[in-house]
């Protein structure tokens, strides 16, 4: 469901942005000079200075925020720390269930059959 509303946002902003592009000089001025904000405001008025709301402010909220929430996911949620932790199941599938998983810091972590690499790679990125 959240790729899904993740996936679709993304292509309607890329839609929005292919329609205000202007390709007439991509050397001099590519896509990501052309400011497509254009001083949109929700008031209606006009912004000459976004501030905090131009694009490496958007850029640097989006990469930190997203940042948190993937170390909380695997610190917290993960490990059963304030979570019940994810499914784990045994190697053919056939059994399973929700619980806590300890971080695999190791090389071991990297071996797609354990189930701590997930919250150890969470953690780290």
């Amino acid at each position: 469901m959240h790729t899904a509303l993740v996936a679709g946002w993304a292509g309607s902003m890329a839609l929005y942005e292919l329609a205000v592009f202007d390709p007439s000089d991509p050397v001099l001025n590519p896509m990501w000079r052309q400011d497509s904000w254009g001083g949109w405001s929700i008031t209606g008025e006009s912004v000459s200075n976004p501030g905090l709301w131009s694009f490496e402010g958007v850029a640097l909220s989006h990469i930190v925020l997203s940042g948190l929430l993937c170390f909380g996911f695997g610190a917290f949620h993960v490990t059963g720390l304030f979570g019940p932790g994810i499914w784990v199941s045994d190697a053919y599938g056939v059994t399973g269930k929700v619980q806590p998983v300890a971080p695999a810091w190791g090389a071991d972590g990297f071996n797609p059959f354990n189930p701590g690499g997930i919250a150890a790679h969470h953690i780290a990125a």
